[in-house]
């Protein structure tokens, strides 16, 4: 699941100048999506590249009266309507203005606002979700917003955008019966507030993988190769690295150069990855090789605990340089598997062994290496199954 980041800043919230400035701080945090009065989509495309969500003021406007005012990405009923309580509902939802705008074949509305103030508003936003691209629930009280219901019962019908005023509700937001709402509306004009949601989403997206020990059988020089470093756009902490490796079941766990040496400074956006063949583990669980890679390519970071996170190749440098070949055993529950990779000879390249960061040249048959392991065969970087011989 993509989780996504509204920011409310329509009239409600105050002046323009006002809303400008919770605008600015949302794309300078990393929103996704930004929720405005229809009047105001112009004046958000002015300001920078985001997706605009806007209220649909007039539901029976076929055509604006300004030609060439741009749209709106997508279109909102329910302010200053059924969804909002500023109109009652009806007792039959058939006769709902609201919905009648979302089921119309000109795909006048593609989401609905509903304010939850009891059972009965839930049941429309049940209703709403079967018509909606987005559903976007806010409820008077955050305790009593009856989310779970919601999650349940609307399942992949609609993206449920739930309302939120802090990082901390969006964090509940998104773990709510273990499935979580697909995004939130976020009601804060604290660029920190913004800027901590936006980092619970990145969060709650993030993969986590089941990293292991396997136990190295052999270390031997194999002569020169085209080895590959990939410069990132992103500093890496001093546990980070990326998996690597000749076999796409078994990836080893390379330090990035967050560490000093006597003999170069620290680098702390490089991974020296091994040779061009590798694979290196992409976001999504998919696999590229390390020669395919270039300038603008998302590549996995993944930390010794098995955090993850992604982050764009700012730099590929290839170069020939004498290498080591590196063989290890993994214990499987069918017996014992051998993976391998290429790393270049030097100090500088460090693996993760039970004994901490360890260079590469002091690895040793019987040490153990942090790998990721992964039983599955893979066809252009995507796990298949079928039988397939890496050796």
């Amino acid at each position: 699941m993509t989780r996504s980041v509204w920011l409310k800043a329509d009239g409600t919230v105050g002046d323009w100048e006002s809303r400008k400035e919770r605008i600015t701080a949302g794309l300078e945090a990393g929103v996704d999506w930004v929720l405005v009065d229809e009047a105001d989509v112009a004046q958000v495309r002015e300001l920078g590249d985001v997706k605009v969500a806007a209220f649909r003021t007039d539901a029976d406007l076929v055509e604006d009266a300004e030609p060439d005012r741009p749209e709106a990405d997508a279109y909102v009923v329910g302010k200053n309507g059924e969804g909002d309580g500023t109109v009652d509902l009806p007792p039959d939802f058939s006769g709902s203005a609201d919905l009648s705008t979302l089921r119309r074949d000109d795909d006048r509305a593609q989401g609905a606002y509903v304010r939850i103030f009891d059972e009965e508003y839930e049941a429309f936003a049940e209703e709403a979700a079967t018509e909606a691209e987005y559903t976007i629930v806010v409820g008077e009280d955050w305790t009593i917003i009856p989310l779970e219901n919601l999650i349940a019962r609307i399942g992949d019908e609609t993206d449920l955008i739930a309302g939120v005023t802090t990082a901390e509700e969006a964090g509940t937001a998104f773990e709510t019966l273990e499935i979580g709402s697909d995004g939130v509306l976020l009601d804060s004009g604290d660029p920190d507030e913004i800027r901590r949601t936006c980092e619970v989403r990145d969060a709650a997206e993030r993969e986590h993988l089941d990293l292991q020990y396997a136990e190295v059988t052999t270390v031997e020089r194999t002569g020169m190769a085209d080895r590959v470093c990939v410069d990132t756009g992103s500093l890496m902490e001093g546990n980070e690295g990326m998996l690597v490796g000749s076999m796409s079941r078994g990836l080893f766990f390379v330090h990035a150069e967050t560490a000093e040496s006597p003999y170069v400074a620290s680098r702390p956006f490089r991974v020296n990855a091994g040779a061009v063949h590798a694979y290196v583990r992409s976001p999504g669980g998919g696999t590229q090789y390390l020669a395919e890679l270039g300038s603008g390519d998302e590549v996995q970071i993944v930390d010794t605990d098995g955090n993850t996170r992604e982050t764009v190749v700012g730099r590929v440098k290839i170069e020939k340089r004498p290498m080591f070949r590196v063989q290890a055993e993994v214990e499987t529950e069918e017996g014992v598997d051998r993976i391998e990779t290429l790393l270049q000879n030097a100090e500088t390249i460090k693996v993760h062994t039970r004994e901490g960061r360890t260079a590469v040249t002091d690895l040793e048959a019987g040490d153990e290496m942090l790998v990721y392991y992964e039983d599955v065969a893979r066809h252009f970087g995507e796990a298949v199954e079928e039988s397939i011989i890496e050796k």
